[in-house]
């Protein structure tokens, strides 16, 4: 199989599977009679989505805010730190141990205190973003600034090299794709974080995210709206997934293995 029939396949095959699956939800709702307040089909979600779109993507537009000031804040934060942390190993030692804490700990559980003790709810809502989505930048950064290879800093040093310039260098762009990685994976992250802190927050007015739609939705029973903002949420996190991909691809594609074209 040569690349181009290759990236068809790759397309191709998962949107087989989902019609299929689509297919076979209509069919089964259909056939059983499932009434419409226990499982829409996925055409009369296709509808809602179609006739509750503007309303549904306003509060979508209020979480993707949220969201993108969290990526932001993780990814700059998060890199900060692991650029301290491999620049003192004696603060990764003391640190390091309590950024594990924060991510074990369920969002759940801390969303509450949050939403008590900071008044403003934007940033109380970013800050829950934030704490789920800042580890796997800081986790992978960290290593990847750890990872520079030994001969090459052996030889920057020979050469009378300075911290700034090793760091600059050799460092950062070594730990480049680890960074990235973990970009793609605080994207979905903090968008999941947002969600869960205004499930916690239940904010209500014009200003109200996706998850209160949800939840509006769920009381009133509109099951087919709640199936149509779960898919706006999901489309929402592939299409931050793939930009962020992109991203990734555009800055490594001339350089690094993992975005070089495949060869036979």
């Amino acid at each position: 199989m040569n690349g181009a029939a290759r990236r068809i396949a790759r397309i191709l095959a998962p949107v087989l599977v989902g019609i299929l699956v689509l297919a076979a939800w209509e069919a089964v709702v259909r056939i059983e009679g499932i009434p419409r307040y226990i499982l829409p089909g996925p055409i009369l979600v296709a509808e809602t989505l179609w006739t509750e779109g503007p309303s549904l993507l306003g509060s979508l537009l209020v979480t993707l805010r949220i969201t993108a000031a969290a990526l932001a804040a993780a990814a700059i934060l998060g890199g900060a730190i692991a650029i301290l942390f491999a620049r003192s190993r004696l603060l990764e030692l003391s640190l390091f141990p309590y950024a594990v804490i924060l991510q074990v700990t369920p969002i759940i559980s801390i969303a509450p205190l949050i939403i008590i003790y900071v008044q403003n709810t934007f940033l109380a809502l970013l800050l829950c973003a934030w704490i789920v989505s800042f580890f796997p930048i800081v986790s992978n950064t960290t290593l990847g600034l750890n990872s520079a290879d030994r001969n090459l800093l052996a030889l920057f040093r020979l050469y009378g090299a300075s911290r700034w310039q090793v760091l600059r260098h050799l460092r950062l762009p070594t730990a480049l794709p680890y960074f990235l990685a973990g970009l793609r994976i605080s994207g979905g992250l903090s968008l999941i974080g947002v969600v869960v802190a205004e499930f916690t927050a239940s904010t209500g007015g014009t200003e109200t995210g996706l998850a209160s739609r949800l939840i509006e939705a769920s009381y009133r029973l509109e099951i087919p709206r709640l199936f149509a903002a779960l898919v706006l949420l999901s489309l929402t996190g592939i299409a931050i997934y793939w930009a962020l991909s992109l991203l990734s691809w555009l800055l490594l594609r001339r350089w690094h293995e993992s975005a070089l074209p495949e060869t036979e």
